[in-house]
């Protein structure tokens, strides 16, 4: 098999983004635009991966690091602005040694399908020739490169500003990505001259240097595949099909979506079958869905794991948590990172959990901040209870045994612990450790005053005379 590379071209402003962020970089569901083009040549194997970067060069590598932190990456930088030929020309010593195939690709088009790259360099194995492209129909070709045939076989590609009348007539496009090989890609790099409208160097004059030397291979694209961005009303548009593909693909993998228009699910996200998805929800950065879950409208979920059978009822938020077996959470709770959850939890409306490892059947149902806790099984916490985990200077845990008991509008001041089947009473302050089996009560004893309010209605009403 011929070794592949890959060279990403990340290196423009993107003016007409009007943003002081580099284009590459606004995000497409969850993730800069240049990380689908990576991502499509990672998946097919591509053994050095170049993206060339200028605009904000820092910023850039940094996002593609941090995305791909185990990528065979080297980057390259392209100085000036001088034309896409230019741009491969710089990731020349960031692929020295490499004698195989180098695919083209463009940081700011996130909809190429990784088939379509595998049907490109399939025709270049095809045709036999040094290099094979992908090209696309339009109706209005305007300010497209032109794909001009000579008996059928691919020729050259003229770019718009450069073209005749004739050649301006010509609805085949030139999409800019090519597989080619590498020894003749720097060979015909180095005498790529600016002999055009633009004064730039051209990369479309690769393939009537590569026509010369034998069969240009071609693979026709769809338009919305290979569209570009080049403002934001073309950033929103790309997110639009890329969601509607992302959802098309899981409901058709046996997942319920209820309104698919509002569903928003990163790329790489795993949903088990007959999981339903209400509307407005989001799941993020690798978060993983078993099956038979129903996930309430408006929720958010990220990286985060949600096993078989659980209920996230509506406008819950999940930030790096796992959530067990037929759990019930929600709605209006929060899971902050670390919390995990055993099976059969119940936590309900606003109830918070930081750090919090909660046993098999605990509940804690209503209004309840749950923070650095270690809490057994079978433990039910009322309503309006706290661990009390911050002195201000430092965190400090909290452990509940099995089938601890703990009543209404309790404060937990960790670090502490509660026994094995321990209670404490409601509206307690617990600042000492309660042993296995025993009651903790911390309040202030209930005075009753009978016939107090009638002595204070009569002093009112004796102030209000003398008055």
């Amino acid at each position: 098999m011929t070794a592949l590379a890959a060279v990403v071209l990340c290196a423009g402003k993107g003016t007409r983004m009007k943003s002081e962020k580099a284009k590459v970089l606004h995000p497409i569901l969850g993730r800069p635009i240049c990380a689908y083009p990576l991502k499509r040549a990672l998946e097919l194997g591509a053994t050095s991966v170049v993206p060339v970067v200028g605009h904000q060069a820092a910023e850039v590598e940094k996002s593609i690091r941090a995305h791909f932190p185990d990528a065979p990456l080297r980057f390259a930088l392209q100085k000036e602005q001088r034309g896409t030929a230019d741009a491969v020309k710089a990731a020349q010593d960031a692929l020295k040694g490499h004698d195989g195939r180098v695919l083209i690709l463009y940081g700011d088009v996130p909809l190429l399908r990784k088939e379509t790259l595998q049907a490109l360099l399939a025709a270049h194995d095809a045709a036999g020739g040094v290099l094979a492209m992908v090209s696309t129909t339009l109706d209005d070709p305007t300010g497209y490169g032109r794909v001009i045939r000579e008996a059928g076989k691919v020729a050259r590609i003229v770019e718009h500003k450069d073209c005749t009348p004739e050649q301006r007539a010509v609805k085949e496009c030139n999409a800019g990505i090519y597989s080619v090989d590498a020894a003749f890609l720097w060979k015909a790099l180095a005498e790529i001259k600016p002999v055009n409208a633009q004064g730039e160097y051209y990369l479309t004059d690769l393939v009537e240097m590569a026509a010369k030397h034998g069969p240009v291979g071609a693979v026709d694209a769809d338009a919305t595949e290979t569209a570009g961005v080049n403002d934001k009303v073309e950033l929103a548009a790309r997110a639009r099909v890329l969601q509607q593909r992302i959802n098309e693909a899981h409901m058709r993998a046996g997942v319920s979506i209820q309104d698919p228009a509002t569903a928003y699910i990163e790329e790489g996200i795993t949903i088990g079958t007959d999981t339903e998805i209400g509307p407005s929800v989001t799941l993020a950065a690798g978060t993983v869905v078993g099956k038979n879950v129903i996930i309430g409208q408006g929720s958010v979920l990220t990286a985060s794991h949600v096993a078989d059978g659980t209920h996230i009822k509506p406008y819950s938020v999940l930030e790096e948590a796992r959530v067990g077996d037929r759990c019930i959470i929600g709605p209006f709770s929060r899971l902050r990172p670390g919390t995990d959850l055993a099976e059969d939890v119940h936590l309900g409306n606003f109830v918070e959990t930081k750090k919090a490892r909660i046993g098999k059947g605990s509940k804690a149902n209503h209004l309840t901040y749950l923070g650095d806790a270690n809490i057994g099984s079978g433990c039910n916490i009322g309503a309006g209870t706290i661990t009390c985990n911050y002195d201000g200077v430092n965190k400090h845990l909290t452990e509940l045994g099995d089938g601890v008991f703990i009543g209404s509008d309790s404060q937990l001041v960790a670090p502490v612990k509660v026994g094995d089947g321990g209670y404490v009473g409601a509206g307690s302050t617990v600042t000492k450790n309660v042993p296995p089996g025993s009651l903790a009560v911390s309040r202030a004893p209930q005075v009753v005053k009978e016939g107090w309010v009638a002595a204070k209605k009569a002093r009112q009403a004796k102030v209000k005379a003398g008055g």
